[in-house]
């Protein structure tokens, strides 16, 4: 009868290490120029992944909270996808948050156009389609103006909806009363994610829901009051519930890649 030793050999043997397969994908940032000339094609997909890497994210996660996701998700569609990633953006915009110190944010314009002028830049060379691999919420207000200024020059960017891409699974483990910043959810992702960088310990509930937008540390001023900086409950966040929905979310975010990639183009403007 064999041995575990054994099996453990024979295993090795039929399955290679975890860190020698190869990814589908592409880093744009490991590559030269002529590396990248030969791959920037008109048929070739580019992931822009955004991720705050200064944003709240309440006492118990880091500010490089959004950061954390998206190197995450990026890995997973590199491994999964062929597609070219470029570097992270991290810095976009996020209004909601700039009392709590450390939190940064762009206006919505710099945004729109930080987007679609790396769009433009590597369009030049060949791709035609982006995918903005967004984490954000209030990003979406700036990413539709990117999309709209880029279409009218023949060049197409889709994006991440991170609410929609997820949403049946979130309900399926959901048990806070509400809560969409630093909550459940998102502390469970994290704790799946890189759980180094969650203290739940500090982790609390601060839900005072309003309906009027930004977050606030005055309970007199407007806005959404929360003294900690978390919209929900964050105590009830666990490892399991963040495998599951960030299964959800690859998986949505791998057919919304395909389907960009299936997507017809508009014919070039004559001065381009």
């Amino acid at each position: 009868m064999p041995t575990p030793r054994l099996y453990t050999i024979l295993a090795l043997l039929v399955l290679p290490p975890a860190g020698l397969c190869q990814p589908r994908g592409v880093l744009l940032e490991d590559l030269t120029w002529q590396e990248a000339e030969k791959i920037l094609k008109p048929e070739t997909v580019v992931v822009i992944p955004i991720g705050a890497a200064s944003k709240e994210h309440g006492p118990h996660l880091k500010l490089k909270n959004d950061w954390i996701l998206a190197e995450y998700l990026k890995r997973r569609v590199l491994a999964a996808s062929d597609v070219v990633v470029a570097p992270t953006v991290n810095y976009h915009f996020y209004p909601a948050f700039v009392e709590y110190p450390g939190s940064t944010t762009l206006t919505l314009e710099t945004a729109r156009d930080l987007l679609a002028d790396i769009c433009r830049s590597l369009a030049r060379h060949g791709p035609r389609r982006f995918y903005a691999l967004n984490t954000g919420v209030s990003t979406l207000r700036a990413l539709r103006p990117s999309a709209e200024l880029l279409a009218k020059e023949g060049i197409l960017l889709h994006y991440t909806d991170i609410l929609e891409v997820a949403g049946p699974a979130e309900k399926a483990v959901r048990r806070q009363e509400g809560g969409t910043h630093a909550d459940e959810i998102e502390t469970s992702l994290i704790l799946f994610m890189d759980p180094a960088s969650v203290d739940m310990r500090k982790a609390v509930k601060d839900y005072h829901p309003s309906g009027q937008g930004r977050l606030t540390r005055d309970p007199k001023a407007p806005g959404t009051y929360s003294a900690s900086g978390v919209f929900g409950d964050a105590t009830l966040a666990t490892r399991e519930k963040g495998r599951i929905v960030a299964t959800a979310m690859v998986e949505g975010i791998l057919k919304q890649i395909e389907a960009l990639r299936a997507s017809p183009l508009r014919a070039m403007p004559p001065d381009r």
